[in-house]
């Protein structure tokens, strides 16, 4: 028993996957692939699936009452450690469901937290996650008490008393509290770094989790970051110094990969890591072009750069993996819809020049040198020019603050809008030269010069 016991405590948990389907959503061909990676690459054995679709979901348990009976015999029959669901949950959702299964459930956010946080390296990854999984906790500590007891009184100290879930609540608030004010000041210090290396154009690897960036990475710049066939594989952004041909040296930046409904609460505690995405002049938008979901995840990856309030960057989507599409009917049914994409595979280097060449062009663009006059009261408008574009300097006068700035042709349509006035750079140096030239002539012009007759020996010299 005790041989059979310690087999038992060495195993992964044995999970099962859950998922509701409302009208709304889009269902994939299977509906629960994606969360079978997540499952796996969290460590457990998937050992059964359930799918239900409903117009809304059951207010107290999530699940119809059939579905729910369903699940605790799946669970009873699989001897199952946890259940594994697809969609959020409420805290009382989870807390009747495990009442009703007797097992432990979690939802999809706590999944991606729990990954995140067995994969975070960095210090800054980990105060990242730390703040994320303690702002998911915050309204669900109830669960974790199934005692409220009384905190003992002495002199002084009589009344009511304190539950332990108020203690605990305002210590993670406290918390919450430190760890946002340290992220804060890594933010600044990461800026502060990106800003410093603007001696090199800057280029960032985006995409949805698992579709080959630090693969491609790796093809570029023979950078030998980890690259693994899971999820997730990378957390922390990674740069290296790219050779780019007819540029010299490049920037090229690895971050962390998207997924659908990547929680709120994560993008936000990662705005640090993703200041290279922030600050990069061009953004590649890797995307698995075999995989049969790859509109939905080029979808979702463009709504994450939308919360970042970076879409309007200069992106290239590039289509990696065509080496593992059988059928060339799937890659153009692809390009048919992206028919700019660049069709590549990192694996077997195939594409590369072509993409390699498209970079180049790109980084080559209209980029416009302008002056900006901005009402001091236009936060909005100076945030934007400090995102999309560089800022080179700021002069704070009395009615307007001056911005002289690099922006990308792309962009300017805010700044056309909101802007009091605005001044290219080029023709304002242009005219400066040409005022100073009429200004020698006229005063070479205007000034008599004596009359001196030269000696012989001047005559010589000249």
């Amino acid at each position: 028993m005790r041989e059979q016991h310690q087999l038992r405590d060495d195993s992964p948990e044995r999970s099962i996957l859950a998922r509701l389907i409302l009208p709304e959503q889009t269902v994939e061909a299977d509906p629960l692939e994606e969360l079978y990676g997540l499952a796996t690459t969290a460590g457990t054995e998937v050992v059964d699936e359930l799918m239900q679709r409903l117009t809304r979901p059951n207010h107290g348990t999530f699940l119809g009452k059939g579905k729910v009976e369903e699940l605790r015999l799946m669970v009873e029959r699989h001897d199952a450690d946890v259940v594994i669901f697809d969609n959020d949950l409420n805290p009382a959702q989870v807390r009747n469901l495990e009442k009703a299964i007797d097992a432990k459930v979690i939802d999809r956010t706590e999944l991606i937290l729990d990954i995140f946080a067995a994969g975070a390296r960095t210090y800054e990854a980990r105060l990242a996650i730390e703040l994320a999984q303690l702002e998911y906790s915050l309204p669900r500590l109830k669960r974790m008490w199934t005692h409220l007891s009384r905190q003992a009184m002495g002199v002084g100290m009589r009344g009511p008393g304190e539950k332990q879930l108020e203690v605990d609540r305002r210590l993670a608030q406290k918390r919450i509290h430190d760890l946002k004010e340290e992220l804060s000041k890594v933010e600044r210090r990461r800026e502060q770094q990106v800003q410093a290396r603007k001696e090199a154009p800057t280029v960032s690897l985006v995409g949805y989790t698992n579709a080959g960036k630090s693969t491609l990475m790796n093809a570029l710049t023979a950078a030998n970051v980890h690259a693994a066939d899971k999820l997730f594989a990378t957390l922390d952004t990674r740069t290296r110094r790219w050779q780019l041909p007819g540029w010299g040296t490049v920037l090229l930046s690895d971050t962390v990969g998207f997924i659908r409904d990547l929680p709120h609460s994560l993008v936000a505690s990662f705005k640090s890591t993703l200041e290279e995405t922030r600050q990069a002049d061009l953004l590649l938008h890797v995307a698995d072009a075999s995989s049969p979901t790859v509109f939905e995840q080029i979808s979702a990856v463009y709504r994450v750069l939308e919360e970042l309030e970076i879409e309007a960057k200069d992106t290239l989507l590039v289509l990696n993996k065509i080496d593992a599409i059988k059928s060339a009917a799937v890659l153009n049914r692809v390009l048919d819809r992206y028919p700019n994409a660049i069709p590549v595979s990192a694996k077997s280097n195939t594409g590369l020049v072509p993409l390699i060449e498209a970079v180049g062009e790109a980084l080559g663009r209209e980029f416009f040198d302008l002056e900006v006059d901005v009402a001091p009261s236009d936060g909005k408008l100076l945030a934007y020019l400090a995102a999309k574009g560089e800022v080179l300097s700021r002069k704070y006068g009395e009615e307007t603050v001056t911005i002289h700035v690099r922006v990308p042709a792309g962009a300017m349509g805010p700044v056309h809008r909101d802007a009091v006035a605005i001044r290219h750079m080029d023709e304002r140096s242009a005219k400066t030269n040409d005022d100073q030239v009429a200004e020698d002539e006229k005063s070479s012009i205007s000034i008599d010069l004596p009359s001196v007759p030269l000696s012989d020996s001047s005559s010589e010299v000249a």
